[in-house]
């Protein structure tokens, strides 16, 4: 079956499911395989559960209302690009090591207000996630904002090739997945991906004017900067920092919900984004002020006896350096920071966690530090999981503290809140 038959097919019926245990009706099927599960066993369940069809790569899997394809992901990713060809919408593609979830969720919040706009949901950002959101992207929708990650060098080319954005941004570039990408030059390589396919397709960039890797990685690419600097296309200043951050752009205060300085990047972006598709200062203000992140990201959380700053869905060094500066300026007494590790470090691992631990001593906070990482580095207030904190917890006043607990979302740190 050629690619065309089957996205007449996909046509007739626009649900897909990946997860056998989550079938919808007269949906298809990926059958998509990993490293310890390979959908191809379930193509019939699926079937019998309900799904249309379901499309397999392994021919002793085939029975009826099965298609037989070459490979599952890359038909699902070819059939995602047929269908980008007949959105005439505008697409926002979005990238960078910090602060692109956040982001995207502003954008989104501010376009909502004037347009019926299709977001990225939750993590669906990746080789399946992205394919995924496209093909979710429907007649109803007026524009779309799609997130896209890698791990790897070459991923943002192939995600900027199946969403074809007509305007980009990345919210900036540091340390992560460096196990994957082999160095802080492999992640410039690799983000900026998403700044040549720009270039290529005669798009344009929203870039941070107080990035200095960021515009010289952009020059000569049509653009519209922003930032504090007064050479900045759209200009704005922080106004407050605590509790909340607020900016103030052209003559008008915003007040977010979010914490810590860097947040005024990530906060102007989707204002100027807003400006540039005609959305009104009053909307973009009021959406932005009615932002409240979730999913653990930057949560403030108060409880009988502590005030908490919980960021505990992502951790990398560039993400970590940042919220410890602000927590470290946070004008709060009786600080206490509960960290956790980052992964996907590789071989930086060792280095980015001693300096972690250094940074620590050097601005005299109270903390302790989560996960094995740590632990093969100092046995000083660390523990090899957030159980084995739990447990010894009482060997700390845990009591009328301003706590900064910040990690990898595998370690689950927010499983310490009902205890603090």
């Amino acid at each position: 079956m050629s690619i065309i038959e089957l996205y007449n097919i996909f046509k007739n019926y626009p649900t897909i499911c990946t997860d056998s245990r989550n079938l919808l009706p007269n949906s298809l099927f990926f059958a998509l395989k990993g490293d310890k599960f390979n959908g191809n066993k379930f193509a019939e369940k699926a079937i019998q559960g309900g799904c249309k069809y379901s499309i397999i790569d392994e021919k002793e899997y085939e029975s009826k209302n099965c298609i037989l394809v070459d490979d599952v992901k890359s038909t699902l990713q070819e059939l995602a690009k047929i269908h980008r060809e007949q959105l005439n919408i505008p697409i926002i593609g979005i990238t960078g090591t910090n602060g692109k979830t956040t982001t995207k969720e502003l954008i989104n919040t501010v376009l909502s207000t004037q347009y019926r706009c299709f977001c990225t949901k939750g993590n669906l950002n990746n080789q399946i996630g992205l394919p995924l959101s496209i093909l979710s992207i429907s007649k109803k929708h007026e524009i779309a904002v799609i997130e896209m990650g890698a791990s790897e060098i070459g991923e943002i080319k192939n995600l900027s090739e199946i969403a074809k954005p007509n305007t980009a941004i990345i919210t900036n570039i540091g340390k992560a997945h460096l196990e994957g990408f082999g160095s802080l030059d492999g992640v410039i390589k690799a983000k900026t991906e998403l700044y040549t396919f720009i270039k290529k397709s005669k798009g344009l960039l929203f870039v941070n004017s107080g990035d200095k890797l960021l515009l010289k990685e952009s020059e000569n690419i049509k653009q519209i900067s922003f930032g504090s600097n007064k050479k900045s296309d759209y200009k704005a200043k922080l106004s407050s920092r605590f509790p909340y951050v607020s900016i103030m752009k052209n003559n008008i205060t915003i007040n977010s919900n979010l914490i810590g300085d860097f947040q005024f990047e990530n906060i102007l972006a989707a204002s100027v984004i807003g400006d540039y598709y005609n959305i009104s200062p009053e909307n973009i203000k009021k959406a932005i002020e009615n932002y409240t992140p979730k999913n653990n990201r930057t949560e403030i959380v108060t409880t009988a006896n502590n005030y908490i700053i919980l960021d505990a869905y992502n951790a990398n060094p560039s993400s970590m350096e940042s919220m410890i500066s602000a927590f470290s300026e946070l004008k709060k007494e009786n600080k206490f920071c509960i960290l956790g590790e980052m992964r996907e470090l590789g071989e930086y691992s060792k280095e980015e966690h001693q300096y972690l631990i250094d940074k620590m001593l050097e601005l005299k906070i109270e903390t302790v530090f989560i996960g094995e990482e740590f632990c093969k580095i100092t046995h000083l207030n660390s523990f090899k999981n957030t159980v084995d904190f739990i447990e010894n917890r009482e060997k700390y006043n845990l009591k009328n503290k301003t706590f900064l607990i910040k990690g990898s979302r595998g370690i689950k740190l927010e499983d310490i809140i009902k205890y603090l």
